[in-house]
């Protein structure tokens, strides 16, 4: 039991003994924020402002894939799709989801958020279950880089 108590209050210590540099810093301008990964995609918000993108929030995924980064259309093998341009994403059946997501399972990682914005450029709206998977495949890839 004093064992525990020496290590607790080892580590209390140890944290009042860093807040008070952290806040020191502050004080002198000279604290920086953490850097956790590679600068974020550049995004405007919906009054127009130029912000950067954490990559930390579903939303802000999704912001910083669809934002029209590039005005230029890249096709990737999937030509078949432009059938769907204009048509609401609730519309789809089932085998008209498989076939989007038939194409976004067979990208290259690399090849994904660049699709992304191409679809959008071409005006298909991915179904919702598609959009899903988009999302989450994008958010495992970030999470991986920022482990790694």
């Amino acid at each position: 039991m004093k064992g525990a108590f020496i290590i607790l209050l080892a580590l209390v210590v140890t944290g009042a003994v860093l807040y008070l540099f952290h806040r020191r810093d502050v004080r002198r301008g000279t604290a920086q924020a953490p850097s956790i990964g590679p600068m974020p995609d550049r995004v405007q918000d919906e009054d127009g402002d130029d912000t950067a993108c954490c990559g930390m929030h579903v939303t802000c995924e999704k912001d910083s894939l669809l934002a029209s980064v590039s005005a230029e259309i890249e096709y990737f093998d999937d030509e078949e799709l432009d059938v769907f341009a204009g048509r609401p994403a609730e519309s789809y059946t089932a085998v008209e989801t498989e076939q989007f997501r038939d194409v976004l399972l067979t990208l290259l990682p690399s090849d994904i958020a660049p699709w992304a914005r191409s679809i959008q450029l071409r005006g298909i709206e991915l179904p919702p279950d598609v959009r899903d998977e988009l999302l989450m495949i994008v958010a495992e890839a970030r999470d991986r880089l920022n482990v790694g």
